[in-house]
């Protein structure tokens, strides 16, 4: 990008900083049981999902908890367990990858079957380099892996399909996005950690329903699809773990 198309991203994020009103974390209870007509005879223990990160697990974009990503997320794995999942959140709005370790991971307690990090985007908006991130994604990890046995990464979202955000930004924020994944693939491939691309993903973010009213945040067909979308990549890791 030259010093031009730079100067110009530059002056879209400033607009967007001071115009973009983001949306709220969403009320209600951030803990929830799905997949009860799973329950059988033996009132066996619940699958517990724990999911740990920024806006995209505190649900900002929808009206309440229970239409954000992870209890959609959490309905995904009963079907696929046939087994009822309890979930539960401790996300932030502006979470980065730092905060999620120091502030919000010491918040989860026990050890969940399945551990869900969610973060990135606001690394990307804060210019943290590609360096600072792996480092804190690195060290999240190897604390992580301490939490539970099965963790679950999820890229950070799709900036450059924003609608809030101008296009030269969009297209600056694209190259940061690539460089940031392929940092994150290799540390989670080196701990052997499950990470999903979904940046690259078709979720339908190009769709004028994937938006919440802020135009940055998915809403609640924009979840439901990132959701299901996560399920079929995870289908068969949650196979073996069901036997």
């Amino acid at each position: 990008m030259n010093v031009m198309h730079k100067t110009v991203a530059m002056l879209e994020a400033w607009w967007a900083k001071h115009h973009v009103h983001l949306a709220p974390e969403p009320a209600g209870e951030r803990t929830g049981l799905v997949g009860e007509r799973y329950a059988g005879d033996d009132d066996a223990r619940p699958f517990t999902l724990v999911a740990v990160g920024d806006s995209m697990v505190a649900g900002c974009g929808v009206e309440t908890q229970e239409d954000g990503l992870i209890p959609d997320l959490a309905r995904g794995v009963a079907d696929v367990l046939e087994r009822p999942v309890r979930w539960s959140t401790h996300g932030r709005l502006g979470a980065t990858m730092r905060r999620v370790r120091y502030r919000l991971l010491p918040e989860v307690d026990g050890k969940p079957d399945l551990l869900v990090l969610c973060a990135g985007s606001n690394d990307i908006m804060a210019q943290r380099s590609v360096r600072e991130w792996s480092d804190d994604l690195a060290a999240t990890l190897d604390e992580a892996k301490a939490l539970a046995d099965d963790i679950v990464v999820y890229s950070c979202g799709q900036l450059y399909n924003s609608p809030s955000l101008g296009a030269t930004l969009r297209r600056y924020l694209e190259g940061r996005i690539d460089e940031q994944t392929e940092a994150s693939k290799r540390i989670c491939a080196e701990r052997g950690v499950i990470y999903l691309d979904m940046t690259h993903e078709d979720v339908k973010a190009d769709d004028a329903q994937f938006y919440a009213s802020d135009h940055f945040h998915p809403g609640r067909f924009g979840y439901r699809y990132m959701a299901d979308r996560s399920v079929e990549l995870l289908h068969d890791h949650l196979l073996s773990i069901k036997g």
